[in-house]
């Protein structure tokens, strides 16, 4: 089994671990933790893409996407953090409710 299949192994189970806890979880931070994950799992596939053969250098096209979207991705998080933790001061939930 090659590396590459490997990672992109991990990379879909990364994925749909994280695709799970964002349907499973009402809990803001673990939604957050679980959309975290999943761009992990898209990083990694990225990744795993960019070897073209054992015999050549990889593409770094998509590395430097990678780079970049761990960026924008730290940063988004950030602000999902901020904003989970503002509602939780101005209403004192730390979930999603269904009342109507």
């Amino acid at each position: 089994m090659e590396i590459y299949q490997i990672y992109s192994m991990t990379s879909a189970v990364l994925f749909v671990i994280g695709m799970g806890g964002v349907f499973m979880s009402k809990h803001f931070i673990k939604k957050i933790i679980a959309t975290i994950i999943m761009g992990g799992g898209v990083f990694l596939a990225f990744v795993s893409f960019a070897q073209r053969d054992a015999l050549s250098f990889a593409d770094p096209v998509p590395h430097a996407l990678v780079i970049t979207g761990i960026v924008v991705a730290v940063a988004s998080a950030a602000f999902a953090l901020a904003l989970a933790r503002r509602i939780f001061q101005l209403t004192g939930e730390e979930s999603f409710t269904n009342d109507k």
